[in-house]
């Protein structure tokens, strides 16, 4: 990647009109005419950016700011200082910036704003601002320098992530998605998939991309009808075959990523023989066969687990995947699962160094 000449010249953001009634329906709508989110109850914590502070945080997005791509476009890396905002601490962020030629586009941008500007967890990325002007549309959220767990998970290394890692990023994305399905007015995901789960400092999981989540049923409706979307081998069979879309629909692509966890493969892959491309339709008969299971498991993770607690986990992701929606647990369920998983295997490690510690 080249360099960049950085440039200095501030230029103070232009104050937006007042809001129109109807704004907060054209934001659910993915109208592209709403631009001033700060004049709607629930998003008065989003900062307005203008295309020039963005200019000036990434250094005119220098190509040697780029974290990744995607179907919005590119990401950079930044950083927010008194010279960009007088006042504002400095802060490093992650810019996405739209690429009008890209899959996504003012709908997407719109839905990312509507949700994560008006949610806040700790298993969700903040969405710290926003720019729309004229062309323009970018968002700006708080940098998480570990990158995807897809990146740590499959990357060609004889090192690996933990086992423990594992399930506390599988229980932190689990609490995510509860929460967004316990939320006054519940949304679905839609697009759970281990590139979506960004890590902090901290190696804490997040949900990133809300860019496909759409508001679940309410009422007496037990689905929403919608056009299929997501990414292939995480979208639930019923979803593709009817387009009813429900909390569930986002259960089973959470039980196709704990494959993944478990396996250490990506759900769809075609180096493998035929018969294993698929690791749903290969894997799932033997995440119940004590003999079968622990012959697929990530061998990079040997003796790292306690045979019951990974048995609990593969009978968890077997349940997940259930074919008939309706049989899949809740993500609430889910969480308390993979916490009991976790406590009991950091009291095993704990027993373990008391037991290797010398005495006294």
């Amino acid at each position: 990647m080249g360099n960049c000449i950085s440039s200095k010249k501030y230029r103070p953001r232009s104050e937006a009109g007042p809001p129109s009634p109807t704004e907060e329906e054209n934001v659910a709508n993915g109208s592209r005419d709403v631009v001033d989110f700060g004049q709607i109850a629930g998003y008065s914590n989003l900062y307005i950016f203008t295309y020039e502070d963005l200019k000036l945080a990434t250094n005119d997005f220098c190509s040697d700011q780029v974290l990744g791509v995607g179907g919005f476009g590119l990401v950079y890396k930044g950083i927010i200082d008194d010279n960009i905002r007088p006042g504002f601490e400095d802060t490093i962020i992650a810019v996405k910036k739209l690429n009008p030629e890209g899959f996504q586009g003012d709908k997407e941008w719109l839905a990312e704003v509507y949700y994560l500007g008006q949610l806040d967890h700790p298993n969700l990325v903040k969405l710290i601002g926003y720019c729309c002007e004229e062309e323009h549309r970018l968002l700006v959220y708080e940098y998480m320098p570990f990158g995807s767990l897809e990146k740590h998970l499959f990357r060609r290394s004889s090192t690996t992530m933990p086992w423990s890692t594992r399930i506390r990023i599988a229980l932190d994305a689990a609490k995510g998605l509860a929460f967004l399905h316990g939320a006054e007015k519940p949304i679905i995901y839609r697009d759970f998939k281990a590139s979506n789960i960004l890590i902090d400092a901290e190696f804490n999981g997040k949900l990133s991309d809300f860019g496909l989540a759409k508001e679940g049923p309410v009422g007496d409706k037990t689905h929403v009808s919608t056009r299929v979307m997501g990414t292939y081998g995480y979208a639930a069979p019923e979803y593709i075959l009817t387009g009813h879309l429900t909390a569930r629909s986002d259960v089973y692509g959470f039980g196709v990523l704990l494959m993944e966890l478990l396996i250490g493969r990506k759900v769809v892959d075609y180096s493998k023989p035929s018969k294993q491309r698929n690791l749903v339709e290969w894997a799932r008969p033997l995440l119940i066969r004590s003999n079968k299971l622990f012959r697929i498991i990530d061998p990079r993770m040997s003796s790292q687990y306690s045979k019951k607690e990974l048995e609990k986990v593969a009978r968890l992701a077997y349940d997940c995947i259930n074919q008939n929606s309706k049989l899949r647990p809740a993500m609430s369920e889910v969480v308390n699962v993979l916490d009991g998983v976790l406590k009991n295997e950091e009291g095993i490690q704990m027993e373990s160094l008391e037991t290797a510690a010398p005495l006294s």
